[in-house]
């Protein structure tokens, strides 16, 4: 069983930052992360902020099997949180104010509670703004691929990392499902195909990985403010934009993108359809409480996979 943070495990941290004249009346562990816990602490004049909270409890994810030079394989814990928080900051992108950090958590603004998903239904300037942001990060340039928390040479093309990636990612499925294991040549051949047309380039910029809408929320002033940025890496811009496509669909052209690779897009967007297989294989395997939602989305992109090879 998993024991999550209770009242008393936050009294200390909250009287430290803001001394005994404020308390906590209340603790909300939040849905939706897998990596970590997200806690909203609220206190008795009304107001509330947020924790993050890593450790073995508040993650999901078992072991992934993939390449060494992965940067986005396990990209959790407070250092990385801190190295890209400073970061974005600085490429002019809104991010939850720091209030104070410790090894294994930090405390941080409740910027609230409505997502970008949600104000997209009434109100598209934050979609806009989003862009504008977006825009500012994918023209700030890197030094190489890879994390920027510990930024080393790398050896090879992100595009060659992205195939072993996706082709251990692969194998970890074809274990699981009869229809991707009949198909697996198939599938091999058509990833190798895409990443053959691929160019050579140097080119690395800000990425945040995994940006959905539901990995924006609207602060009270109306700005877009990201968040879930221990994954954000020095990488090709086109790792982000195959995922942006994927969760913003229609939304997406309201993005303004900046010129992209066609070739390198669509090696990226098929890569990722594999990962959105095994990921979520992987995770329904636990004792996640959304499994159905999992199997239901590995489900969505084996057909997927399947079509784009038939």
């Amino acid at each position: 069983m998993r024991a999550f943070l209770t009242v008393d495990d936050v009294r200390d941290l909250v009287a430290g930052h803001f001394g005994r004249a404020r308390s906590v009346v209340g603790l909300d562990r939040l849905t939706g992360g897998t990596k970590k816990g997200v806690y909203r602490i609220r206190l008795d004049d009304g107001t509330s902020v947020v924790l993050y909270m890593w450790a073995a409890v508040e993650d999901y994810w078992p072991p992934s099997v993939t390449v060494p030079d992965d940067p986005f394989l396990d990209a959790t814990g407070s250092e990385l949180f801190l190295t890209n928080r400073a970061l974005l900051a600085e490429a002019g992108v809104r991010v939850p104010e720091l209030l104070f950090a410790a090894a294994d958590r930090v405390l941080v603004e409740d910027v609230g509670s409505e997502t970008l998903e949600a104000r997209m239904e009434y109100d598209r300037e934050p979609l806009l703004e989003l862009g504008r942001t977006l825009r500012r990060m994918h023209t700030t340039r890197g030094p190489g691929w890879g994390r920027p928390a510990a930024m080393t040479a790398q050896t090879r093309p992100p595009q060659d990392m992205v195939l072993g990636r996706v082709l251990a990612h692969l194998e970890a499925v074809v274990a699981r499902d009869e229809r991707v294991a009949g198909a697996r040549t198939r599938i091999e051949d058509h990833l190798r195909g895409l990443h053959d047309r691929v160019e050579a380039r140097e080119e690395y910029v800000l990425v945040h990985g995994e940006l959905g809408p539901d990995h924006v929320f609207i602060s009270a002033a109306g700005e877009p403010v990201m968040i879930d940025i221990e994954g954000v890496t020095w990488f090709d811009v086109e790792w982000e934009h195959a995922f942006l496509q994927l969760r913003f669909q229609e939304a997406y052209a309201s993005l303004d993108p900046v010129d992209l690779d066609p070739a390198r897009l669509e090696v990226y967007r098929f890569a990722q359809m594999i990962a959105l297989i095994e990921g979520p294989l992987r995770i329904a395997d636990t004792d996640f409480p959304n499994r159905q939602w999992m199997l239901d989305l590995a489900e969505w992109n084996i057909k997927k996979a399947l079509a784009a090879v038939a």
